[in-house]
């Protein structure tokens, strides 16, 4: 029997505007997701926040997209959205973009990052979530980790790994996909994923020539775009993603390795700016200034029979010190830019945001010149 792992997210209230998600809503969640449990819709379960997403993260035998497991998900939203709006929390049931579930959660609002796979005889998984971002901000480090052999020393050490992934890359502007071989194909990759607005990692599966499945993948992180559901901003998509390691994959510490540089991700204020990417514990996983800067939490648990450990929060570590520092000064440096690219977005990147209504309201103004 194989194991299913989902994360599912969603933005149903901010405490305060959209710093963080209030303690009730994750006692809501919580009794939720228990009483799914007793009734066996699930294994387990762990109940967290990344900034102002409520977080879900669930194990089951259930297969990806299983209707139980996603309405699960849908009605503890719902729940937790009523309990927003009792408390006037900001935004609330703002990623809840559909008045009746239709079978999964998937283009309603909330994010979705699931795998199917079966089960070796240690397997550690580790969840990541993000916060003020877009899902291409997973494109650097999931790269770094499965295919930059400076990131992963068993890429060129270790023979069960040797030999390379293959990574699935979503089109997300022509819902199309293509599946890319590393090393072979490594240039061919880099070449779409490097424009993370529009071409984004969808899984990594591992090479014929693995010890494990090649059908069953290795990663996957959530790739809903909220504007394109809803027509018009709505809150930046905010992705998670799982990573499974060791025994035959990048270890723990190679797939931490991946998130040592803070890259600049589009998202951060109003989803309108470009600015590092800063892992933090859960605990400081709050985004207040000019509320952020854009956030990740890694949580490291191990599974055994469709059961997880209580997590280890990876990233409340001192040797994530440095890249701290270095997005905040990354974050120093492109605030003073103020209203101007690069650290707010290009036109073409503010099409669902709020700046098509200051261009209407100066249309009839614009003249053409001589």
């Amino acid at each position: 029997m194989k194991t299913t792992f989902s994360v599912i997210k969603a933005d149903v209230g901010g405490w305060p505007g959209h710093a963080t998600v209030h303690p009730d809503l994750e006692k809501i969640a919580y009794k939720s997701l228990l009483e799914a449990q007793r009734e066996k819709i699930i294994t387990d379960f762990h109940v967290t926040h990344c900034g102002d997403d409520l977080e879900l993260i669930m194990t089951h035998t259930n297969g990806a997209d299983c209707k139980e497991v996603h309405e699960l998900a849908w009605n503890t939203f719902l729940a937790a959205t009523e309990k927003a709006r009792d408390l006037g929390l900001y935004g609330a049931g703002q990623d809840m973009l559909s008045d009746a579930f239709s079978g999964n959660v998937r283009g309603m609002g909330p994010g979705v990052a699931e795998i199917e796979f079966t089960e070796r005889k240690a397997e550690p998984v580790i969840t990541f979530l993000m916060d003020k971002t877009e899902p291409g901000a997973f494109n650097y480090p999931i790269f770094k980790i499965f295919a930059d052999p400076f990131n992963t020393a068993g890429l060129v050490i270790d023979p069960s790994i040797h030999s390379g992934f293959i990574f699935e890359v979503w089109d997300i502007q022509e819902h199309k996909h293509v599946f890319l071989r590393t090393p072979e194909e490594m240039y061919d990759l880099l070449a779409l994923i490097g424009a993370k607005s529009r071409f984004v990692v969808k899984r990594v599966f591992p090479k014929e020539d693995s010890k494990l499945p090649a059908k069953e993948p290795v990663s996957a992180i959530s790739t809903e775009k909220l504007y394109q559901i809803a027509g018009e901003y709505v809150g930046k998509d905010d992705p998670v993603g799982i990573v499974r390691a060791q025994s035959g994959l990048p270890a723990v510490g190679e797939v931490l390795e991946g998130f040592t540089n803070a890259h600049l991700v589009s998202g951060w204020m109003r989803g309108s700016h470009n600015g590092p990417l800063m892992p933090v514990s859960v605990k400081d996983a709050k985004c207040t200034r000019f509320d952020g800067p854009p956030r990740v939490v890694a949580l490291g648990f191990q599974l055994k029979n469709a059961k997880i450990t209580q997590p280890v929060d990876l990233f409340d570590d001192p040797a994530f010190n440095r890249v701290r520092e270095e997005a905040l000064h990354i974050t120093d440096y492109m605030r003073r830019m103020g209203p101007f690219e690069p650290h707010r977005l290009p036109m073409e990147d503010m099409e669902y945001t709020t700046l098509p209504k200051v261009m209407k309201k100066l249309g009839t103004r614009f003249k053409k010149f001589k």
